[in-house]
């Protein structure tokens, strides 16, 4: 089975990648949709211009394509991307969202390919400790819901972390694994990785009750 990944860098497009090798299918490519715009329904923006140098340590082949991000427009962007490539399939990392998942399948419908998503419905607690158990090192570079504070800017995700999870999904009902755009994330090293990804400078831009994590350079380098 030869699939191609949608690779945002963050937590769960990575353990989609992770997960369907576990499967022994072969991941051919790793696909970036880069959004002009921050708020694009499907696509994830804040440091995606370093999904290049993480595919690199993934040591899978990267392909990219810039949309303006609109709604519905930016479909049409992926489904150009996608039908150059020479595929069975698409795997993703969505969880909940039915948005993503119905319009990827359509693409995928409209190509002649499949549509994959190997962490659908799983408990959103679960994965993350999974995530963490497994060896990824993800920290939180964006967060937009209550509950958050400046100090989640950079945090690293550990058990600690996912406890306190725990706590504002049953204070303020926000989504665990931050399906619903709570937070999000960048992964730095993983069982995937034959380098880490570390940052070299970075700031924190922060709003009111929002915020986000910019990486302004980062290197790869040997564990």
């Amino acid at each position: 089975m030869k699939v191609a990944a949608l690779f945002s860098g963050g937590k769960d497009s990575v353990f989609a990648v992770y997960i369907s090798q576990q499967y022994g299918w072969d991941v051919s490519h790793l696909v970036t949709m880069l959004p002009e715009k921050q708020d694009s329904y499907m696509f994830h923006s804040i440091n995606i211009n370093f999904t290049e140098m993480l595919a690199e340590t993934i040591d899978v082949p990267f392909v990219k394509k810039t949309t303006k991000g609109e709604k519905e427009t930016e479909l049409l962007d992926l489904k150009t991307l996608l039908q150059g490539l020479e595929i069975d399939g698409v795997i993703s990392g969505a969880i909940a969202s039915e948005y993503q998942r119905t319009r990827i399948e359509k693409i995928c419908d409209e190509l002649g390919i499949k549509s994959f998503t190997p962490l659908w419905h799983k408990n959103q607690e679960l994965l993350l400790r999974d995530q963490i158990n497994a060896g990824f090192h993800i920290i939180v570079v964006g967060v937009f819901a209550s509950g958050f504070n400046e100090t989640w800017l950079g945090k690293t995700i550990d058990e600690d972390t996912i406890n306190t999870l725990v706590h504002l999904n049953k204070q303020y009902g926000i989504n665990i694994a931050g399906e619903g755009g709570e937070f999000e994330t960048l992964v730095l090293d993983g069982p995937l990785f034959h380098k880490k990804l570390v940052i070299d400078e970075s700031f924190k831009k922060w709003n009111r009750d929002n915020g986000i994590f910019q990486v302004k350079s980062a290197h790869l380098e040997k564990h």
